[in-house]
């Protein structure tokens, strides 16, 4: 093995959404053997030690197992153990602070802060892994503290933001009464994936789920191409249904130099405007309709529980309405839940394994993808059909960065969108409280068309399907997904480095 452990920089955290391969026993000890192998025993003191919070200890037993395996020549148990360090690796990486470090990184980001205001933050808000009996901190710790406190974050204007180019949809005076899908923008890019030759396996084949656009009500006229390696798409290019994507699988051994897969892509997308939605003209649900049972149900990340049901019966008391209940849990969570940074990668790794709208609903803490699950959980478990629809925007600046925001069905009307990561920006900069005011209640029922959709929801599946056992990020498809039997490194990781996405209107 090359490495047993891999850093990302906290950039790329910073662009993830949202994000899952549970960590559950790769192997057992072989049927009929008299006792286990010398392989054997690391890798089932590597299970104790992760059952027993010893994360970094586990993902050394599972590393000693692997190569155990290997120099006995069973290649299975070898790759389910290298599994198991991936997963191990995944469970911490996102934790790298320790005590010292992270009041550290508050008295930095957050001058001024006084002593009491660090340890309630450490003690009460921040959130922490133990491993090895050390309390450890989320990467972010200190950029959670702004947002948590929106008056610090307003005073600092600590992320640089152009708010007068972030509302020109919001509140322009110009902006249609007339939906819902209006002002037209033609967009036109490339999708770049290049892996560095030396990350690669000399052996092997690599399966990759690289993202496309989609279809959908607000993104039309979706075009794909100049797809690289055609010679080795297996499945795809895939532009409508649920998810775009196009399926690759690479000999290694095809490959001279680094690898690269690119496309170009072109969409249409909409600005989606239902203000005028009439409550009085929402139809009935059939509750019979696959749809209907689809986006009503729990999910691996949308989950539905009995706490978050009675939660959205105090959020809507007596309404009935499922357009003004929506809109009833939509100002409830971006008054309730602000935005912040959290730790995808160990949320999709451990076990047993905690959905994203549950995280957020019982620590606080989420970003856009879990917002927008958890806005999703608690509109499904009030029977209204709803989703967290994921991709890129281009709001902030030209560039696109990874996103997730929310739809909910009315019939009579489709689905109506919201967005309450952008409803959150409002706080973070100093503006009149009626601007403020205009910006979050536009995102309650419109969205503005600076959007790239991948995908309608969260956990949606592709055919093939990424193999259960491997350590992949599931819960979003923003970037590609990558499995490859006999590589050292964790690949699907390793490249949200090596992709990227750049989009220009072009009409």
């Amino acid at each position: 093995m090359r490495s047993t452990a891999i850093t990302i920089s906290a950039a790329v955290f910073a662009l993830l959404l949202i994000f899952a391969a549970g960590c559950t026993a790769a192997t057992e000890e072989k049927a009929g053997s008299a006792a286990p192998s010398p392989a054997d025993e690391a890798y089932a003191r590597g299970l104790a030690e992760y059952g027993a919070a010893n994360y970094r200890v586990a993902e050394e037993r599972f590393a000693e197992a692997c190569a155990l395996y290997t120099d006995a020549g069973d290649p299975d148990e070898a790759k389910a153990a290298r599994d198991a360090i991936f997963r191990a690796n995944r469970t911490y990486i996102e934790y790298p602070l320790d005590a010292a470090a992270a009041e550290a990184a508050l008295r930095e980001k957050v001058p001024g802060i006084t002593d009491a205001a660090i340890t309630d933050w450490l003690e009460n808000r921040a959130q922490k892994l133990v491993s090895e009996n050390e309390t450890l901190y989320f990467y972010d710790v200190a950029g959670n503290y702004l947002y948590a406190h929106p008056g610090e974050m307003q005073k600092q204007n600590e992320r640089h933001l152009d708010f007068d180019y972030i509302a020109r949809y919001a509140l322009s005076e110009n902006r249609s009464e007339h939906g819902p899908y209006v002002n037209p923008v033609r967009y036109a890019g490339v999708e770049r994936l290049d892996i560095p030759f030396e990350a690669l396996p000399s052996a092997g084949v690599l399966k990759i789920w690289f993202p496309l656009p989609v279809d959908t009500d607000a993104q039309r006229n979706v075009t794909v191409t100049n797809l690289s390696c055609p010679d080795f798409i297996v499945a795809g290019p895939v532009t409508t249904g649920s998810i775009g994507y196009v399926y690759y699988e690479i000999p290694a051994g095809a490959v001279n130099g680094n690898l690269v897969l690119s496309a170009d892509i072109a969409f249409t997308s909409y600005e989606q405007v239902f203000d005028d939605i009439d409550p009085a003209m929402v139809g009935e649900y059939d509750t019979s309709d696959p749809g209907y049972l689809l986006y009503t149900a729990s999910e691996r990340n949308i989950e539905v529980t009995d706490a978050i049901r009675e939660k959205a019966r105090e959020i809507v008391a007596n309404e009935t309405n499922p357009h003004l209940q929506a809109q009833m849990i939509y100002h409830h969570i971006i008054e309730t839940y602000p935005y912040s940074h959290v730790p995808h990668y160990s949320l999709d790794t451990r076990e047993p394994k905690v959905a994203e709208s549950t995280y957020m609903f019982e620590t606080g803490h989420g970003d856009c993808g879990t917002q927008s699950m958890l806005f999703a959980a608690l509109c499904r478990s009030l029977g209204i059909p709803a989703r967290a629809i994921g991709g890129y925007q281009m709001l902030l600046s030209e560039t696109p960065g990874a996103h997730f925001w929310a739809e909910y069905y009315l019939p009579g009307y489709g689905w109506v969108p919201n967005d309450v990561t952008a409803a959150d920006i409002a706080d973070w900069v100093a503006i009149p409280e009626e601007d403020r005011s205009a910006f979050k209640d536009y995102y309650a029922a419109n969205l503005d068309p600076a959007r790239l959709v991948i995908q309608k929801n969260v956990d949606t599946p592709m055919d093939p399907t990424i193999p259960g056992d491997a350590a992949v990020f599931r819960i979003v498809r923003q970037y590609p997904a990558i499995v490859c039997d006999t590589a050292e490194d964790d690949l699907d990781l390793l490249c949200m480095e090596c992709f990227g996405v750049s989009l220009a209107a072009v009409e």
